[in-house]
């Protein structure tokens, strides 16, 4: 295979698990497992897939920075509570709108606030549409004497911005795809397994085992692991806004496929939300622009 065809591979990949994420998150609504033991089972699973690894490759020093802390403490411990909090509530396509499109936009406005990089043309943009699509949403929502926003809702805005803030710190301390995926699951199962076990509800007893193990096996393998190794292949072969665009469109697909798999509705206010915040994250105006990182890359060659 071409290393083009290699990175389309390598998205397909990544789209399939970052989808069923949606779809399984949902699932422990109504499987009935909690937020507190979705995440420990997550956190446990990559915990001991991933440590004898970096034991045996005498790969441990890199855990000991304070970086490697923080962004386990944001982009695992506080996201993944958040986040399969929020699902309890909150159907798939409202997570399509509120988290996974509301993320370029929160990562906009942290990197900002963080270390004042200034929007671009395209970010002003995409804000308007989305800010537009959530009024007109809201408008329709109201009209048909629905509630225009909940709880599930709110958790899920708030998971983009703990996203948003992760992937800003992410970028600005420059660590590798392998290290900051390990970093993450492996401080994650530290700082919060303990807390779990001593102080925190357990209901795995009114859960089927089946269930457990099919999202446990999910969540800590599939999307801790592969799904950040496959992202971060398709990344160098595609560039990475033709990698993030393909992939965005994962979550917004997912909402689709709930209403025959889960049982879900779409009505009039949510689909104008999705096609809203869908342009809005995906930018297809810039599809026929070249990627900044391939641009790089050729001035580069020209160079050499």
């Amino acid at each position: 295979m071409s290393p083009r065809k290699q990175g389309y591979f390598f998205v397909l990949v990544t789209m399939c698990i970052w989808g069923g994420f949606t779809l399984f998150a949902r699932l422990n609504a109504q499987w009935h497992i909690s937020a507190w033991d979705i995440a420990a089972l997550r956190f446990a699973i990559a915990f001991l897939i991933l440590m004898p690894i970096l034991i045996y490759k005498k790969d441990l020093a890199f855990l000991w920075s304070k970086h490697a802390v923080i962004l386990a403490l944001i982009g695992g411990v506080i996201y993944c509570l958040t986040v399969y909090t929020a699902f309890l509530y909150a159907p798939a396509a409202h997570a399509a709108i509120f988290l996974n499109g509301c993320i370029p936009i929160c990562t906009a406005i942290a990197a900002y606030i963080l270390f004042r990089q200034p929007f671009d043309k395209h970010t002003w943009v995409s804000l308007a549409i989305m800010i537009t699509a959530l009024a007109l949403m809201s408008v329709l929502m109201l009209r048909g004497n629905a509630s225009a926003f909940g709880v599930g809702d709110l958790l899920l805005f708030i998971s983009a911005i703990w996203w948003g803030i992760f992937t800003v710190l992410l970028k600005q301390w420059k660590l590798s795809a392998w290290h900051s995926m390990a970093s993450v699951a492996i401080w994650s199962a530290i700082i919060y397994l303990p807390i779990y076990a001593l102080f925190l509800p357990k209901h795995f007893m009114e859960v089927s085992p089946v269930h457990l193990a099919i999202q446990g096996i999910f969540h800590g393998v599939f999307v801790v692991i592969i799904a950040t190794l496959t992202y971060v292949a398709a990344i160098q072969r595609l560039g990475a806004f033709k990698t993030g665009s393909i992939v965005t469109l994962a979550p917004f697909i997912a909402a689709i496929l709930a209403v025959p798999l889960l049982g879900e509705s779409l009505s009039p206010s949510i689909v104008v939300g999705l096609v809203g915040m869908g342009i809005g994250a995906l930018q297809p105006w810039r599809w026929f622009r070249q990627d900044s990182l391939a641009q790089k890359i050729q001035q580069q060659n020209k160079q050499d």
